[in-house]
């Protein structure tokens, strides 16, 4: 009998990985980063994702003014501003690292990821604040929220995500996390975010 209830309460901590076509449909049929659904609780998804390049930029800030900021870079990246004048595809999430309890104001890095076509060899940002940059093969666990997020929003999130991994005795990094925006300010509906925490070693 207690391995019955024990059976059943890991069921409903752990639910069957997801069928999902690639890529999802809250990328609104833009590029973006792959990845395999290791597993999946109400409260995150467990992900593998491929390594990958991104162009990112470095701002300083609060978190709005520096999203703001280091999108607008890395949009001019996309529009011609790198050595072959070269315009690329936007793609999707807009992905920020954030590393939290540095004040009000602090350091962030803002990510565009780029598409498989320019994957192998990208053009040089011609701005000094943009580079590319290479992410390896990690372990994300994302939770996803829906509406227009606010600074707050962000954050509660991620510190729902964390209680959750704490919960699990799971082992992430945790003196950063990742935002995940996949919409433009101007799609008033069906709106997906998504915050990321990565596994550790």
């Amino acid at each position: 009998m207690l391995s019955l209830i024990l059976l059943t309460t890991a069921a409903g901590l752990v639910t069957a990985v997801p069928t999902r076509t690639f890529p999802p449909t809250f990328c609104h049929g833009q590029e973006c980063p792959r990845y395999t659904v290791v597993s999946s609780t109400a409260d995150y998804e467990e992900r593998l994702y491929e390594p990958a390049k991104w162009t990112s930029a470095s701002v300083t800030g609060t978190y709005s003014a520096a999203v703001s900021a280091g999108f607008g870079k890395l949009f001019q990246y996309i529009s011609g501003n790198n050595e072959n004048q070269a315009r690329i595809p936007m793609t999707v999430p807009v992905l920020t690292k954030v590393k939290p309890g540095q004040g009000s104001s602090t350091d962030f890095t803002v990510s565009f990821f780029l598409p498989y076509a320019d994957q192998a060899s990208p053009p040089e940002p011609s701005d000094p604040d943009v580079f590319t940059n290479p992410l390896p093969q990690m372990t994300a666990y994302v939770r996803h929220f829906s509406g227009y997020a606010r600074d707050s929003d962000w954050t509660e999130n991620a510190d729902a995500l964390a209680k959750s991994l704490d919960n699990a005795t799971i082992s992430y990094h945790r003196d950063f996390y990742y935002t995940a925006g996949y919409n433009s300010p101007f799609q008033p509906t069906d709106r997906h975010n998504e915050v990321w925490f990565i596994k550790s070693d």
